[in-house]
């Protein structure tokens, strides 16, 4: 399978839906989860009903927080999360479905209501009670100060990183969202994920059965590589913007 033959694809498409894991976003600087260098290889998790009933977990989730918080915030777009902006503005993405909790999508320039967060975001903190939200400068800021595991101030409820943990439902409506789009695309494009974790792993599979050609690139084989219409090996922020570019 030829970039030749996946760039007519995108020039044909009419209904794109990205879908992207934490390979685009390694360019940008920000360490994936699984790999013997990640984030799980270095950090203990913190299960979330470990979070929930544990003041001592509570600490040490906040503690990785906001270790990671600075180059998570500083963190920049690259070529690939550019690329999904240039197809969304060329009128042929209708969603952008993400694993990714950084927000370099809507940072590099996609409006909020196109990226679908399966994961949440890490640029807020939410309280488990009543749902307020504050950024995640001022709950880092009030840890630093001395709030080891800081509480809600509206209501006195659990604040956590509005982020989605092991044993944490993952937002409905939003799954809801994500596989809408899959069902209704044209041309599925998976970057950047392992493809294990589910069930965001099941959309590329929605998206196929529902008749739209399914491209994978990723750095390592995935478990889906066998059912895709193409897959293609390389830097995401080089190959990306090739596509991007056939479809202008």
């Amino acid at each position: 399978m030829s970039l030749i033959q996946a760039r007519s694809w995108v020039r044909d498409s009419r209904r794109i839906v990205g879908f992207s894991g934490a390979g685009i976003s390694t360019e940008s600087g920000i360490p994936d989860f699984r790999s013997p260098n990640g984030v799980w290889a270095n950090n203990r998790i913190v299960q979330f009903d470990e979070f929930v009933r544990n003041p001592a977990d509570r600490i040490e989730y906040w503690r990785q927080k906001c270790l990671a918080w600075p180059d998570m915030r500083a963190a920049a777009p690259n070529g690939g999360h550019l690329a999904f902006v240039e197809l969304h503005r060329q009128g042929k993405l209708t969603a952008m479905v993400t694993q990714n909790i950084d927000g370099l999508h809507q940072k590099a320039g996609l409006p909020a209501e196109v990226v679908h967060e399966l994961h949440g975001t890490t640029l807020e903190a939410a309280c488990l009670r009543c749902g307020d939200r504050i950024s995640s400068d001022e709950a880092c800021a009030r840890v630093e100060a001395g709030e080891l595991a800081p509480e809600c101030r509206s209501c006195g409820g659990l604040l956590k990183p509005a982020t989605i943990s092991f044993g944490q439902p993952m937002p409905a409506d939003v799954l809801r969202a994500a596989e809408k789009a899959a069902s209704s695309c044209d041309l599925f494009v998976a970057v950047g994920s392992s493809l294990v974790v589910y069930p965001a792993a099941a959309l590329p599979v929605v998206a196929k059965r529902s008749g739209a050609k399914l491209l994978i690139l990723n750095r390592d084989p995935t478990p889906l590589d066998g059912v895709a219409d193409a897959v293609l090996r390389g830097e995401l922020g080089e190959l990306l913007p090739e596509l991007a570019r056939a479809g202008a």
